[in-house]
């Protein structure tokens, strides 16, 4: 029986021949066919190597998606649940697939220590049943939990502190977080992130492994008495509750962080992970504390201020610790969304060059590569933050925060069911992290799933009701059913005093034109945009969606022709650049502006289509709309954006 049969385009040969011999050499059986594949043969021999094989490996790529052959034995692999897609190069995926989880792979070169090829061989081997060769483990005590590497999901408890002393707490959360970390970079282990394991302390932490999915459980405590300080941790096998690790480091304080490596390294070398080849650096006490206080703020402009000025004190005391440059470069990114437009350049310089000190200490730091994210400008240069996006993606395989950092983003170019894919591993990865729920159960709706994205967000909103984003998002979807019942339970005066929509408060000026579009209030809708244009020369292209659906197609095509795209940059104009991304015109639900040519038009002057020509990674909207996206695209090939950066 055949372990892996390969599918893939006879012109992407030399490639797959690199998969077949990295699969060959850790003891695969592979059938990739060399000489059928010269007359696009299928006979008998490649149907049964098909259907026994207990892995479809399918090499996306320009030419295998116009493959009937590839499509067909992906079909069949899809159909029997034996399908392990990879893309080896930017593509447009067939649609039955777009929500496959699928591997990045057009980078891959045949280095058998890159993190993504070893996150890919592991899917592939749970699929088989096999184990490629293990590497030798300093404690084979725990050889059982490394052999089947993608079932494992680890959930790392913040230490307790049995000391009298409360300052010890954040050593404690410290040690914790130190060990996650180092994990969390491993290329196979899926680790759960922060946000949700750390919820469970004291008497909850017998709940967390049902409460977070996790096979494993990670858990310790420190006791100090005096100069020294006692670590003990212990790794339990959750579905049968047995200890399969456990061990205890004595220690003085000063040398707390050499602790936390000793237990990183060796859990590290049981289970196989592939950690970044940094050395550790022994970080300051005090500055670790400085770090740890200033990375968890509530993030708004007057927290992210404090939360700066800890970390600035933090990367004084401590100017090799990678981690605190990368938590003040995304606490200065934050504040920068919100000020005025003439002053970011000074911050934007300020910010590069924390992000240079922490690439110098660590490359690859998801949350620095995440703070470069939103450096990007909202349009203009998708090429640019699609590259930056397949770094962060690169980087942030194991971090649900870069994961949906990365959804929303492709949502911006078109790619919603790529991004619902992207949210649903990265609620995996962190299931009680609002941001990871809300861009699953968002990212949801704007795909199609209108039904299953009303329900997840209002489970969502059940769960954490002062999200405003995901209010607005509900409100919405509810008026596009037309449930007019459950908006009003959400815009209920008493509600909104208690939970209020903040920057989303209009709203509920819009649900009221939605739902009673009279020539009245549509026209009032028209007209409070066209003052807006008349006003300043600029608009964000959000409304037009609206205009649209009411009726508008027109005149909202001929007002875009006559505004500059993005803010001002008056002194009033203070957005946030997520005002002026254009994620709001690729909905499902909304189709009447997309369904006109002149939207083209528009996506050019974004820089849209650049991106997708340069790229051929199409939008889903090019299957739907009712006239040849492509071709309309080629028209506007050379055509000129709006380009802004700020």
């Amino acid at each position: 029986m055949t372990d892996i049969f390969l599918s893939y385009n006879r012109e992407d040969q030399a490639r797959a021949k690199l998969f077949a011999e990295a699969f060959e050499a850790q003891g695969f059986k592979v059938w990739w066919d060399m000489g059928l594949r010269t007359g696009e043969a299928y006979d008998q021999v490649t149907e049964k190597a098909l259907k026994t094989a207990k892995a479809v490996v399918v090499l996306w790529s320009k030419k295998s998606v116009d493959s009937r052959w590839v499509r067909a034995e992906a079909t069949l692999a899809d159909r029997n649940k034996t399908l392990v897609p990879c893309m080896i190069e930017p593509c447009e995926r067939p649609i039955m697939f777009e929500l496959t989880q699928t591997a990045e792979l057009g980078h891959w070169q045949g280095d058998a220590g890159d993190r993504v090829w070893a996150a890919f061989l592991s899917d592939v081997t749970r699929f088989v049943g096999a184990q490629a060769k293990p590497a030798a483990t300093a404690m084979p005590s725990l050889a059982k939990v490394a052999a089947e590497p993608t079932h494992t999901m680890l959930a790392v408890l913040p230490f307790d502190n049995l000391s009298s002393d409360t300052e010890m707490d954040y050593f404690s959360d410290g040690v914790s977080e130190d060990i996650l970390g180092r994990i969390q970079r491993a290329s196979r282990l899926k680790v759960i992130g922060r946000t949700s394991s750390f919820q469970f302390r004291g008497a909850d932490k017998p709940k967390a492994a049902a409460a977070l999915n996790a096979t494993h459980v990670l858990d310790g405590s420190i006791r100090r008495g005096g100069t020294k300080v006692r670590i003990a941790a212990h790794l339990t096998e959750a579905a049968t509750q047995t200890t399969i690790w456990s061990d205890k480091y004595d220690r003085a304080l000063d040398d707390i962080f050499a602790v936390q490596d000793e237990i990183s390294e060796a859990i590290a070398e049981a289970l196989d992970a592939a950690f970044f080849p940094q050395a550790v650096q022994k970080i300051d006490p005090i500055a670790y504390d400085l770090y740890l206080r200033g990375r968890n703020l509530i993030i708004d402009a007057d927290g992210a201020r404090q939360a700066i000025a800890l970390l600035e004190t933090a990367v004084k005391r401590a100017p090799d610790f990678s981690d605190a440059w990368a938590a003040l470069a995304m606490q200065m990114s934050s504040l920068r969304q919100g000020m005025p437009y003439a002053d970011r350049a000074a911050m934007t310089r300020r910010i590069q060059e924390v992000q240079r000190q922490c690439s110098t200490l660590d490359p690859d730091n998801a949350r620095n590569a995440a703070s470069d994210i939103w450096l990007a400008p909202p349009f203009g240069d998708f090429l640019g933050q699609h590259d930056r996006l397949q770094t962060l993606a690169r980087v942030g395989q194991n971090s649900a925060v870069a994961l949906a950092t990365v959804g929303y983003l492709y949502e911006n170019m078109g790619h919603n069911r790529e991004s619902f894919s992207l949210a649903q591993r990265a609620l995996a990865l962190d299931p009680l992290d609002e941001l990871a729920v809300s861009a699953k159960c968002q990212s949801r709706w704007r795909a199609g799933d209108f039904e299953g994205g009303i329900a997840a967000m209002q489970n969502a909103v059940a769960t954490y009701p002062d999200n405003h984003h995901n209010v607005a998002a509900l409100i919405l979807a509810l008026t596009h059913q037309g449930d007019w019942d459950g908006v009003d339970r959400l815009i209920d005066p008493e509600r909104l005093a208690q939970y209020p929509l903040r920057e989303h408060r209009g709203v509920v000026m819009l649900v009221h034109v939605l739902r009673n579009p009279t020539p009245e209030n549509r026209r009032f809708m028209l007209d409070a945009i066209t003052r807006g244009i008349d006003r300043t020369g600029h608009t964000e292209v959000m409304p037009f969606t609206t205009l649209a659906e009411l009726g508008f197609v027109d005149e909202a095509f001929a007002l875009l022709d006559r505004a500059k795209l993005g803010p001002s940059g008056g002194p009033k104009d203070v957005m946030g650049a997520n005002a002026y991304r254009p994620h709001l015109l690729f909905p499902a639900a909304y189709t009447k502006l997309r369904a006109d040519p002149r939207f083209v038009k528009l996506c050019a002057r974004l820089g849209l289509v650049e991106y997708w020509l340069a790229t051929e990674k199409w939008p889903d909207c090019a299957q739907t709309v009712p006239y040849d996206f492509k071709a309309e695209c080629e028209k506007y090939r050379d055509f000129p954006k709006d380009v802004f950066f700020a």
